[in-house]
């Protein structure tokens, strides 16, 4: 059996993980879903990049979780990118699902469509914390189109406001590309 750390995207907290933790688990796995530092409900969201994948390297190591399949989604595809430089030896194997695999020097923002990033951007200019949050009708349109409205309903009350530090810092990712 295998141990899977899965790491959400934007928006979200590791509760989002909720019912593939019980689909991996009724199989005979061990699935953790820890919460990126800045992300979930009453946080603090002054947090960068570093701050966040320290977070998640550090919840592995304080778990003595070894031999990981390290899961990244949206967002979080780039927190297990400096999860494997901080620590590959605990890692067997990493999982990209939709997630962002930036080009060393790149940041997310870089690599959304010009007119979302113009979205993000005004929507960070009008915060007073330095986040980003979705109106309902963005997030329905935009992330999830194919689901019932019910459902879509019920995934925005999940969220909330997105740091846009993490976003827009460029990361130097030499290291990933030299991880063997």
């Amino acid at each position: 059996m295998y141990t899977f750390v899965l790491i959400h995207g934007s928006w979200h907290d590791g509760s989002a993980w909720g019912e593939v933790i019980k689909h991996l688990e009724s199989k005979g796995h061990k699935a953790f879903s820890p919460t990126i530092a800045g992300h979930g409900k009453g946080v603090d969201k002054d947090v960068n990049h570093a701050m966040c994948s320290q977070s998640i390297a550090d919840y592995i190591v304080n778990e003595d979780l070894t031999d990981i399949i390290l899961l990244g989604h949206s967002f979080g595809g780039t927190i297990i990118s400096k999860v494997a430089e901080a620590i590959p030896d605990r890692i067997r194997r990493l999982i990209f699902l939709g997630g962002f695999v930036l080009n060393d020097g790149d940041s997310v923002l870089d690599n959304v469509p010009p007119q979302r990033r113009e979205v993000l951007r005004k929507m960070n200019a009008t915060s007073e914390d330095n986040t980003t949050m979705l109106p309902f009708n963005v997030w329905r349109e935009q992330f999830v189109n194919d689901a019932d409205l019910k459902l879509a309903k019920s995934a925005y009350e999940h969220l909330s406001p997105e740091p846009f530090k993490p976003i827009v810092e460029k990361l130097d990712l030499k290291k990933f590309y030299s991880l063997d």
